[in-house]
């Protein structure tokens, strides 16, 4: 895992050097631009003087970091345009000091200048500007920008320059993730250590590439740090994978039982059920109505169908639970929820089960979660239980707006987790899970193409298989949705993502564990 940092976090450690290790702010501005200018001349070995570079700066110390780029760029022989947006006056201790050095540095450079900002129309100046850097306000943006940062940044927005954010993209906060408008970075060179906002909600959508650059505080101090939010990497994902022992039989690789489908929504049923076996389970048994058993019989591939009675009724009800008692006992997890439909008697039925299987592991997805919305779910154990709605099912399973749930996606999905020992595996882009013990892990695989029908009724059931496989729940979950989104980004290398679709990713997992596999077999011999 890759931790993740606060702003509180590194404003400490800004502090801690400067106060503890008397290392002058100035320094850490200085270290901090010549690693960004480093960064640049990896990125783009192309760069040459017939390249306009543009730097966008504020009057905090983001924008001292713009004039220390700005000097390194032109001392190197490129030609750069400095856009300020307010009086030196204004400016922080470090910033002006920088300022100053950089204002007697251009009036000896030819091809480079400062423009001070004072309406839209200064900004036509940066238009051919191959590079465009933001370094306007840093870690400070709160709230909506105002003008002009809001003009200035809705405008470069349109340009086609190539953009860049120090530290964060202008607009965004961190503490949220949320921001109107934000600065529309293709990379974000972000300072000291990698910052949670940056990775979900407005940040993944805004950051683009994300590269850490370096100010001078050592990995050891940020080692010593309380860390609650993490990204998954490959071998996080690695070490979930199911195992199959070498006496293994059908039985004791994973059972799973999947309570899905209805005469209205039969189709998610079937992705959820052949996903269990697809993603290694031995076996895997599909609970169905009755009246309907033909349309699940030609849909499955090895899954088997257990009907149960539903006078043509189509839907699931309590008097199956009693029904499905062996098969219920007989499972080492239960997937419930995808096309069940929301009936009155579905809703019974699956409070009925939940409060009588509270000590089994079960993932709870899609109708299941509508049966628990609106605090419902706090008459409930769900301990041992995974649930895995997106934005809009897990704010109506709180009972607020998805607009208040979108400005703190990590409060609310860490203050569910604690009070109900539950996991939760909160669909999106990106996907995150959070733990009982209150972690958020923010998984780095996936792409737009997985916006379509079924994607979710596919990873209901992959967690389902991995979980029937694995004792350790965290583990199966993280590796189950690493997984799901590492497949549809392995299809990318065939087709487009406009071309990736359910079936595609739900055939191709046993391909995906594979590769996983096969990657870090090369890396332990």
């Amino acid at each position: 895992m890759i931790p993740l940092y606060s702003t509180d976090h590194v404003r400490k450690a800004d502090h801690y050097v400067v106060e503890k290790l008397n290392i002058p702010s100035i320094a850490l501005m200085e270290n901090a631009s010549r690693s960004i200018f480093q960064i640049v001349l990896e990125k783009f070995p192309e760069l040459n003087r017939n390249h306009l570079i543009g730097i966008l700066c504020g009057s905090g110390n983001n924008g001292g970091d713009g004039f220390v780029l700005a000097r390194h760029l032109i001392n190197n022989g490129f030609n750069v345009k400095v856009l300020v947006i307010s009086k030196a006056t204004n400016f922080s201790k470090d910033a002006k000091i920088n300022f100053i050095i950089l204002k007697e540095l251009i009036r000896r450079a030819t091809g480079s200048s400062i423009v001070q900002y004072r309406s839209q129309r200064d900004l036509t100046k940066f238009r051919d500007c191959y590079i465009i850097f933001d370094a306007l306000l840093g870690t400070g943006s709160k709230g909506k920008l105002r003008e002009p940062l809001r003009s200035i940044v809705s405008s470069v927005n349109d340009f086609d320059s190539y953009r860049i954010a120090i530290d964060v993209p202008t607009g965004l906060d961190l503490d949220s993730s949320s921001g109107d408008p934000i600065f529309n970075a293709d990379l974000t060179i972000t300072l000291a250590e990698l910052k949670s906002g940056l990775f979900y909600g407005k940040g993944y959508v805004y950051s683009g590439e994300i590269e850490k650059g370096y100010i001078g505080i050592g990995d050891e101090y940020f080692s010593k740090l309380n860390v609650e939010n993490y990204l998954i990497e490959p071998e996080d994902a690695f070490i979930g994978l199911p195992v199959k022992k070498l006496d293994v039989h059908k039985y004791s690789s994973g059972k799973v039982l999947t309570i899905a489908g209805s005469g209205s929504l039969p189709g998610a049923a079937f992705y959820t059920a052949n996903s269990v076996i697809n993603s290694g389970s031995g076996a895997s048994i599909l609970a169905f109505p009755k009246s309907i058993k033909l349309l699940a019989q030609s849909k499955l591939k090895s899954s088997v169908v257990a009907a149960y009675e539903d006078d043509s009724s189509e839907i699931f009800r309590e008097q199956n639970i009693q029904e499905l008692k062996d098969r219920l006992d007989w499972a080492d997890c239960i997937a419930i929820g995808p096309g069940l439909g929301r009936d009155a008697k579905t809703v019974k039925a699956l409070h009925v089960l939940l409060k009588k299987y509270s000590s089994k592991r079960i993932v709870i997805d899609a109708d299941a979660i509508f049966a628990l919305s609106n605090n419902e779910y706090k008459k409930f154990k769900l301990n041992y239980k995974v649930l895995t709605p997106h934005h809009g099912e897990f704010a109506q399973l709180l009972g607020i707006e998805i607009a208040e749930l979108q400005n703190d996606i990590l409060g609310y999905g860490k203050k569910f987790v604690k009070e109900t020992g539950a996991y939760l595996a909160l669909k999106g882009s990106p996907t995150m899970i959070f733990s009982p013990s209150g972690e958020a892990l923010i998984n780095t695989t996936g792409n737009p193409g997985m916006a379509t029908f079924g994607s979710g009724d596919i990873l209901t059931g992959i967690i389902a298989s991995f979980i029937s496989q694995n004792k350790i729940i965290e583990e199966a979950v993280v590796s189950a949705v690493y997984v799901h989104s590492l497949t549809a980004d392995l299809l990318l290398q065939e087709v487009s993502e406009i071309g990736i679709n359910a079936d595609l990713i739900m055939n191709n997992i046993p391909h995906t564990i594979k590769f996983l596999e096969d990657s870090f077999a090369q890396i332990i011999d």
